[in-house]
């Protein structure tokens, strides 16, 4: 890839706390407690913003996302000044969208406009359901008010993009109470909606004790199928697994990922990923626990050491970003992201079109089937370093 033009570089900053921990989420969230170390952490992040900026190497950022966490727990000001040590160090695009990761719950008066003047401007707001019994077995702290409250907040704000993270398959949901779920986000009217199944995730509290009355394979596809078609029919395009939004609004920062762009990762446990101006592609991660980061950062040792990733490595991680997006993708992209020769992939792919997960739509594009996109996790091991023919 020596020479090739780089790929688009993107900022992740992580904002760990909560107020609560939710029984289902294994991201790296923390909970608050009574006075969490907001002004310590910030002083890390600045200090973690200057130690990165070189791996820019020259590059805009063109997409800045702050997630947790709940990072709507950080006031306007504090927004403000995190985005300000970004705009210090990098060269950020003038046309740069900045996604804010908001509860519905710890919104307070104001504070959306406050983020929107700190340079904000697309807000995800954390619903996950419009049933107030769902909400509460789901371990949310807020209910259905506080999310029309938000949303309505947010566009007097002046936020035009807008995104409702919804589930379905909860807990004792019926298919009539997943679409009722889901009109009444469709009839906000926000630019994106995220609308995803509730999985039991390692290291979460449902996993280690599950809810008795989960809907089952059958009843949780029932309820996608006719959810994705009241999207479609409500003018939202699925343009990743579960990912849905009209036409210009979809997440561009998130497409960054699917399509296998770099991202500099600032913040307690957020993961980057790099390609250096060789074409070696490496990973890295910050340390996971809050303390822990500000440590590192306050003694100097906060700049983590980069791990290169091997032919297969980089080949199946690109095939497992990629496959989540219904349009697929193309050899000559492969190519260019990856540094590899397509031919790599050729008797995977032909695999998986014998399997009926993968179809060729010309001579260098593939996408999933409808098949392929229901056992996604299926499709994407085709592609582990063990199986891939490299």
């Amino acid at each position: 890839m020596s020479g090739a033009r780089p790929p688009p570089l993107s900022l992740y900053v992580h904002l760990p706390w909560c107020v609560a921990k939710c029984p289902y989420c294994d991201f790296n969230s923390h909970k608050a407690g009574d006075s969490p170390p907001r002004g310590r952490y910030i002083k890390a992040l600045k200090a973690d913003l200057v130690a990165e900026a070189s791996r820019a190497n020259g590059r805009s950022i063109q997409t800045i996302f702050m997630g947790g966490g709940t990072p709507s727990l950080f006031s306007g000001a504090e927004i403000q000044e995190i985005l300000d040590a970004a705009h210090a160090v990098f060269d950020v695009a003038s046309d740069v969208e900045i996604t804010l990761e908001a509860n519905p719950g710890t919104v307070e008066c104001g504070a959306l406009a406050s983020y929107r003047s700190a340079g904000v401007n697309r807000l995800s707001l954390g619903a996950q359901s419009f049933d107030p019994d769902s909400l509460q077995r789901l371990g949310r702290i807020h209910g259905p008010a506080e999310i029309l409250d938000a949303f309505r907040e947010a566009v007097a704000a002046g936020f035009d993009s807008i995104n409702i993270d919804l589930m379905y398959g909860l807990p004792g949901q019926t298919h009539a109470m997943a679409l009722a779920d889901l009109r009444k986000a469709v009839d906000l009217h926000p630019e994106h909606i995220s609308y995803y199944h509730l999985t039991l995730e390692p290291n979460t509290i449902f996993y280690s004790r599950p809810p008795p009355d989960l809907p089952n394979d059958d009843a949780a596809f029932e309820m996608q199928e006719s959810c994705h078609a009241l999207l479609s029919a409500a003018g939202y395009s699925r343009y990743e697994i579960s990912a849905f939004a009209r036409p210009g609004f979809e997440c561009r920062h998130n497409l960054n990922y699917w399509l296998f762009g770099d991202y500099i990762a600032v913040g307690a446990g957020a993961h980057g990923k790099m390609t250096d101006p060789q074409g070696a592609i490496h990973r890295y991660q910050k340390p996971a626990h809050p303390l822990a980061y500000i440590e590192a950062l306050t003694d100097g040792s906060g700049r983590t050491a980069l791990r290169r990733l091997d032919r297969e490595d980089i080949a199946f991680e690109y095939m497992l970003n990629v496959l989540r997006l219904p349009q697929g993708f193309t050899t000559t992209a492969f190519e260019e992201r990856t540094g590899l020769e397509s031919g790599v992939l050729r008797a995977r792919l032909e695999a998986c079109r014998g399997k009926g997960l993968l179809q060729q739509i010309d001579a260098e594009s593939w996408q999933p089937t409808g098949l392929g996109l229901r056992f996604l996790n299926d499709l994407q091991e085709q592609f582990l370093p063990s199986q891939a023919v490299l």
